[in-house]
């Protein structure tokens, strides 16, 4: 909430960078409806794919992986789970279902912020309960040593904290302090800050971020994992955080580098989606279109297994059917043998 105060009570003018996000992204907005009328059939396979690097991604940053061969199996199946990171991630998509779904019928409220971390979290031990006791973020080295990042709000101010912040939100919204967007990546500062949940708090800020956009109208989430991009760019994820939550309980923090960032992940969306709605083939080159655009994010020389990666979902023979086709074609070229060997692109 020390954010979304700083803009109520005030603040200097927009930095450039933000103000050429926020204009990039009202253009992107207004062409939304144009892209959203095209076939049906495209929309639908990026919708697919959108829900499962969003839960393999939000989870992944967060160090809950799964065997790639049971992704389909725990998203899509009704089979048995056998452990519990795979819990979480069925219950991550099943906050994306509720949010696709129901998201612009939503107020944001305390129990809806409980009620997608219960979701995301499987349902399972402290699932959609505040956090008991204080819980700091803690910075660990490879040789042991660990230092506090960030003293998160205690405990017992956890529940007045998250009702102001909600109330600031709310009212931000109705009062148009700043643009819209600045106070939903505001808000996810303070969120983050706040630190409510005793584990599994990055992922609902971006349950909230997704449902958040939805109701301002940006439905680039849909489409488009943003999930995935903040993991392909985690390193500056972390950076912002933490150069924006230094001071924060003073009130005196920084929130631009967290709320630029924030945009640019949005405008990032926002042109991949308009890059895939004019690539993405029929429904039977589905999987083959989504193997060439996770190419296309990765850098010149990759693996198999970074394309297992990039691309959820899709199977090892058909990411290395695409891969041979690409070399015949001469896009591509494989050095060395074996489960390990590289892959590097050709100008």
């Amino acid at each position: 909430m020390k954010t979304l105060l700083q803009f109520k009570n005030g603040v200097a003018g927009v930095p450039v960078p933000v103000s050429w996000h926020l204009a990039d992204l009202g253009e992107a907005r207004g062409k939304q409806e144009l892209f959203t009328h095209q076939s049906p059939q495209k929309l639908k396979v990026l919708r697919e794919h959108a829900l499962i690097e969003s839960a393999v991604s939000s989870n992944r940053i967060e160090g809950v992986e799964i065997d790639h061969h049971r992704i389909g199996t725990v998203l899509f199946g009704k089979s048995l789970l056998v452990d519990r990171d795979e819990e979480e991630i069925r219950g991550y998509r099943k906050a994306l279902d509720f949010i696709h779904t129901k998201g612009t019928q939503l107020s944001l409220t305390i129990d809806l912020i409980q009620q997608l971390h219960r979701l995301s979290r499987g349902e399972i031990g402290d699932a959609g309960q505040f956090k008991q006791t204080d819980t700091d973020i803690i910075e660990r080295y490879p040789d042991g040593r660990q230092r506090v990042r960030f003293q998160t709000v205690k405990a017992t101010d956890t529940v007045a904290g998250m009702e102001q912040l909600v109330a600031l939100w709310q009212n931000c919204l109705t009062e148009r302090w700043i643009h819209p967007l600045v106070a939903l990546a505001a808000f996810n500062l303070d969120f983050l800050c706040i630190h409510p949940f005793r584990d599994g708090n990055g992922r609902v800020s971006r349950l909230l971020s997704l449902l958040q956009s939805y109701q301002l109208g940006y439905e680039v989430g849909r489409y488009i994992s943003l999930e995935r991009l903040i993991e392909q760019n985690k390193n500056r994820y972390y950076e912002t955080l933490e150069q924006s939550s230094q001071r924060w309980h003073e009130g005196t923090h920084d929130p631009w580098p967290f709320i630029q960032y924030s945009l640019y992940i949005l405008k990032l969306a926002y042109k991949e989606f308009e890059d895939r709605v004019g690539r993405t083939a029929s429904p039977r080159g589905s999987k083959t279109e989504l193997v060439a655009a996770a190419l296309g994010s990765l850098p010149l020389a990759f693996t198999v297994s970074d394309v297992e990666r990039a691309a959820p979902g899709v199977s090892r023979e058909l990411i290395r059917r695409v891969l041979q086709s690409l070399k015949v074609q001469g896009h591509v070229v494989c050095v060395g043998r074996g489960p390990g060997a590289v892959w590097q692109k050709k100008g």
